[in-house]
């Protein structure tokens, strides 16, 4: 009598177990490594090049956050140094009457004086002396706030416009002989680099002041 349990026989027949199908040969699973590393460059690339595009348009906005700023601060000088010529003609006109018709003797030898700079030489168009009036005195170009600028100054020149009648919205003078009142316009420039530099700079920026009275 043999036990029932010695009949027990495991047949191997070809690649699996008819008892626990499962097989013999186990063979490892192999997977497409080549694959794996090409995905991983694409989307590195792919990360870098976001990166980089943030990069630069973070450091384009910064660059022209700059040069506006420089802009406007440059625009301020211009119009300080505008602002001081136009004062000191205003002052020079109705302090001594230097511009007037008939300019008195007594401010010829202090000639003006705008920040310790001499406006001379004038150049005068038409003749203060003939009526009915209407002639122009423009100053030379000088560069104020020297001791203040690391550039040299800030350059401003002022042109005074006398006129028996009324001046038009270009600032030319219409004639009228039948009034009497001479009406005055001061026209000031300033610039935001020194003379020497107006023609070669090309961060040159100019402002301008008028006075009427």
């Amino acid at each position: 009598m043999r036990k029932q349990g010695s009949d027990v026989r495991c047949q191997v027949s070809g690649k699996s177990s008819p008892r626990f199908g499962f097989p013999w040969n186990l063979k490892p699973n192999t997977y497409n490594r080549r694959g794996q590393r090409g995905f991983t460059l694409l989307l590195a690339a792919l990360v870098a090049s976001i990166v980089l595009s943030l990069g630069a348009a973070v450091f384009g906005i910064a660059q022209k956050q700059l040069t506006l700023s420089a802009i406007g601060r440059d625009s301020q000088f211009a119009f300080y140094a505008a602002d001081t010529a136009a004062e000191c003609a205003l002052y020079w006109d109705f302090r001594f009457g230097y511009f007037g018709s008939t300019t008195p003797p007594s401010v010829v030898s202090p000639n003006p004086r705008c920040d310790d700079q001499t406006m001379l030489p004038f150049t005068d168009t038409g003749d203060s002396t003939v009526q009915p009036y209407n002639y122009a005195k423009t100053s030379s170009r000088v560069d104020f706030f020297k001791d203040a600028s690391p550039a040299g100054g800030y350059c401003a020149e002022f042109v005074v416009k006398k006129c028996q009648g009324t001046f038009t919205a270009e600032g030319t003078c219409a004639v009228d002989a039948s009034k009497e009142i001479v009406r005055t316009l001061v026209h000031a420039d300033g610039y935001s680099v020194n003379c020497a530099s107006i023609q070669t700079s090309l961060r040159a920026l100019q402002r301008s002041v008028e006075l009427h009275y």
